[in-house]
C-alpha cells in the first residue's frame, strides 16, 4: 500500500515537474518479468485491487465494472489481455485508472514501480514484430540506469478496434 501511497503523490507532482521536465513522463507497470511506461498524463489514479461486477458475455480480459464515485468504469486485466499466463492477484495487484478519449477505464496491472522522465535521447523506436502486443501500439523503448522499458500507447490501445467492447460494456 505504500508503493501506491507513494506513486500517488508523484501523481500529484506531475503537473509541477511536467513544466520543468526536458522529457516525457510515465507512469512504469509491471506485467510479469516486463516493466512498461504509459504517458502519466492520461493517468486518473491508481487503486489497490477490488472485486468486480462481472458482465455476462463479456470477453476473459475484461473483469467486469466497478463503482467510481457514480461512474460506472470497466476493468481491464493487461495480463489476459496479454496472454502472460496464470493471473494472480495479491497484495502488489493494483488497478490504474485511465482517462483516455474521453472515457474512464481501469487497467489491472501486477504491480506499479515508479515515474519516470525520459528524454527524446533515451526513447528508441518501436520494433517491427508480430507479436500478441503488435508494434502499432507501442511507441518505442525506455532505456534508463540498465532498464528496458517498454512504452505504450495506451490511448490507442484502449480505443482500438479489439478494445471497442468497452464502450458496449461502460455504455
Amino acid at each position: 500500500m505504500a508503493d501506491i501511497q507513494s506513486t500517488q503523490a508523484a501523481l500529484s507532482r506531475r503537473d509541477a515537474q511536467h513544466a520543468e521536465a526536458a522529457g516525457q513522463e510515465f507512469l512504469v507497470f509491471t506485467l510479469g518479468a516486463e516493466e512498461y511506461g504509459i504517458d502519466i498524463l492520461k493517468v486518473q489514479e491508481i487503486r489497490g485491487y477490488d472485486s468486480v461486477t462481472r458482465i455476462a458475455n463479456a470477453p476473459a480480459f475484461i473483469k467486469g465494472v466497478i463503482n467510481l464515485r457514480g461512474i460506472i468504469v470497466p476493468i481491464v486485466d493487461m495480463r489476459i489481455k496479454f496472454n502472460l499466463g496464470r493471473v494472480e492477484y495479491d497484495n502488489q495487484t493494483v488497478v490504474i485508472i485511465l482517462n483516455v478519449a474521453h472515457r474512464v477505464v481501469g487497467m489491472v496491472v501486477d504491480g506499479v514501480s515508479d515515474v519516470l522522465t525520459l528524454t527524446q535521447e533515451q526513447v528508441m523506436p518501436a520494433p517491427e514484430f508480430g507479436a500478441t502486443l503488435t508494434s502499432e501500439y507501442l511507441t518505442g523503448l525506455g532505456t534508463v540506469d540498465g532498464r528496458m522499458l517498454i512504452l505504450m500507447d495506451i490511448e490507442k490501445l484502449m480505443t482500438s478496434r479489439e478494445m471497442e467492447l468497452i464502450d458496449s460494456v461502460a455504455a
